[in-house]
């Protein structure tokens, strides 16, 4: 995987870890991370717990899941997690690289979608339907109460700045460019996020 990552572009540095404990000791040591990529079966901690502890501790750093569980059951429950992308063990390494961009680029990939897009059932709530992950569906949630970044911010523990960066991805994902614009794709699909 890390040779697949390699060919992303030239000067990528890839940098693994055996399990969970020593990848979150990875993370710590420095604030400069732009990806993390989690099987879900860790021989410390289980690859679900890990995206929990990742939303919560390090909120700016998007993951993608790689397992060979990528039932449709696995993948729902590791975006709803929090996790910004899932391939499955079994596709090739440029199904993994277009993963990885589409994730820096601020999307949702999962392998029904390839990208999260607007190709989701229409019944269900603009979260899903977009691609969205859970924080970006919390920020979106304040979003429609009227509530401002600095607002957002404080009632989820957040800096201004990754409450901005939520905002970009989500503008990006439902394909408007303002707030206002935001709550009317919010409005159109019934408000259920």
């Amino acid at each position: 995987m890390a040779q697949s990552l390699g060919r992303l572009e030239p000067g990528i540095e890839c940098v693994e870890a055996k399990g969970a404990d020593e990848a979150l000791a990875q993370l710590e040591k420095g604030s400069d991370w732009d990806l993390a990529i989690i099987d879900l079966m860790l021989p410390d901690m289980n690859g679900f717990s890990l995206l929990a502890v990742l939303a919560k501790r390090f909120p700016d750093v998007p993951a993608i899941v790689v397992s060979a569980m990528d039932d449709e059951a696995s993948v729902r429950r590791a975006i709803k997690g929090g996790a910004s992308g899932f391939v499955s063990k079994a596709s090739s390494g440029e199904t993994l690289l277009q993963a990885v961009r589409v994730v820096l680029d601020g999307g949702v990939h999962t392998p029904d979608t390839g990208s999260g897009g607007a190709g989701k059932r229409s019944g269900a709530p603009v979260s899903e339907r977009f691609g969205l992950t859970a924080a970006q569906t919390r920020v979106l949630e304040l979003l429609a109460q009227g509530k401002t970044n600095r607002e957002i911010a404080d009632l989820l523990g957040l800096s201004e700045g990754t409450v901005k960066v939520h905002m970009s991805a989500i503008f990006r994902a439902l394909g408007v460019s303002n707030r206002a614009q935001a709550l009317v794709v919010i409005a159109r699909h019934g408000a259920r996020l």
